[in-house]
């Protein structure tokens, strides 16, 4: 009986250290073959290595459209309040500069075993890099080590150090991509009406009843019922928009605000029977979450 219960007992602690394993980051994973025809696709981030889900404001999405060619957008709404982060690039595919966001930007991709490395092309000729080393790969997601180029250059920091800087690599950090199947780049164009429908929606938004019109060339007008109930157009200096897979990333500019930019990012989370429905995490002050959500409408042409 003895020998039994020690036997369960190794046999427990087995199990343990296996599922504690299977939660840590591998630094050494099994080699994926055919990586670059998996890795094929669209494919947005979703989480951390910690399980938590990546804030609206802070997504990426990544085109692969070759073994040698990629696309990737960027809401950065994040990383551009956060102090301790770098100010967001301008990038060559941005809409105007696009302080804030990365609009399609194209990249050459080189694979080195089990890493993935996007070069992004700069019109000051810098080539910034982003390494996917791949721990995991399926149908449906990849699970991933990051590791970012300072704007500053490419050198990367001396072995066991994570320096911050100019011509330094920034901290490791450890992300989910689930596939995107849906693409709601066109299915938005047209004209849209409704209104926030969660407690806590956007910031910019008075919770009345609005409208929306997405043009095919990346722009966008918002308009406002008056007293009579007709619909006046906003006087915006530019509205601006790109939706890539189910991310929507807008920017726009009030008449007498000077340089400042109003930035929005949401995930459209289907658009089907002529309605559309939106949603995004965010994140209050405090540090805790709540999801958005926005509900509209298509409206016909009259």
């Amino acid at each position: 009986m003895k020998k039994l219960m020690n036997w369960v007992l190794a046999a427990t602690m087995i199990c343990v250290a296996s599922v504690f394993a299977s939660c840590s980051h591998d630094d050494n994973p099994m080699p994926v073959t055919n990586l670059s025809e998996k890795i094929i696709g669209k494919w947005i981030m979703y989480s951390d290595g910690d399980g938590q889900q990546a804030l609206t404001n802070d997504k990426e999405v990544i085109t692969f459209v070759s073994s040698t060619k990629a696309y990737v957008s960027r809401s950065r709404g994040a990383m551009a309040k956060n102090p301790q982060a770098p100010e967001p690039q301008e990038t060559p595919d941005s809409k105007n500069g696009g302080p804030g966001w990365d609009d399609y930007e194209e990249c050459d991709v080189t694979f080195e075993g089990n890493t993935v490395i996007l070069t992004s092309k700069r019109p000051d000729d810098s080539k910034p890099s982003v390494k996917y080393i791949i721990k995991s790969i399926s149908q449906t997601d990849f699970y991933c080590e990051v590791i970012r180029d300072n704007p500053g250059g490419n050198t990367p920091p001396p072995e066991g150090e994570n320096p911050e800087g100019e011509g330094k690599m920034n901290k490791q950090q450890y992300q989910r991509y689930t596939r995107v199947t849906a693409d709601y780049s066109k299915d938005i164009l047209g004209t849209w009406e409704g209104r926030v429908s969660s407690e806590e929606g956007s910031e910019y938004d008075d919770g009345e009843l609005h409208r929306w019109e997405f043009k095919a060339d990346g722009t966008f007008v918002i308009y406002f019922q008056d007293e009579n109930g007709g619909w006046q157009a906003s006087n915006d200096e530019f509205a601006e928009y790109f939706c890539d897979g189910t991310l929507l990333c807008t920017r726009w500019k009030n008449v007498g605000e000077g340089t400042k930019e109003n930035r929005e990012w949401w995930e459209i989370q289907s658009i089907e029977n002529g309605v559309m429905k939106w949603y995004g995490l965010r994140q209050r002050e405090d540090g805790t979450t709540y999801v958005a959500s926005f509900y509209m409408t298509k409206v016909e042409e009259e």
